[in-house]
């Protein structure tokens, strides 16, 4: 029979281990952020399933590594838009995007313009009314009230 102190350190030793395979998988996805990358070949990468990695990786870093990836993606389309000659197109297949409708989704989501916004220095709350007033399809609202 097994001393208590020792199922506490091998559960400490593993959870060691496991965080070494979740920064090796974050190490790569720095590293590799322009070339296709997916969470099978990342898991593969670490001897571990896709569904296992996905969710010890959303547990360590408080995203999946999808998410991860794009972030990165987005942060580096960031830097060459604001230093650079390159069109938004270039940027995103730069960056790793093969659909420029994804690049321009994730780009808005995460930053809050479009990347053509974005590079032009405009921001979204600039142009539109006040940010607690949800605003669809360019819908403008008064400042006041007019009545009839």
């Amino acid at each position: 029979m097994c001393h208590p102190a020792w199922g506490r350190a091998l559960a400490q030793e593993r959870r060691l281990k496991d965080l070494v395979r979740l920064r090796r998988v974050r190490d790569r996805i720095d590293r590799e952020c322009a070339q296709p990358l997916n969470v099978v070949a990342l898991a593969r990468g670490v001897d571990w399933p896709a569904g296992h990695l996905s969710r010890q990786f959303r547990l360590a870093y408080g995203l999946s590594p999808y998410a991860f990836l794009m972030t990165r993606r987005v942060e580096r389309a960031q830097a060459l838009l604001r230093g650079g000659d390159l069109t938004v197109t270039e940027v995103g297949f730069l960056v790793g995007c093969t659909s420029q409708g994804v690049f321009r989704a994730r780009f808005t989501e995460l930053v809050g313009m479009t990347p053509g916004a974005y590079r032009r220095g405009v921001t979204v709350a600039t142009t539109r009314a006040s940010p607690s007033i949800p605003v669809r399809n360019g819908e403008a609202f008064l400042t006041e009230p007019q009545l009839a």
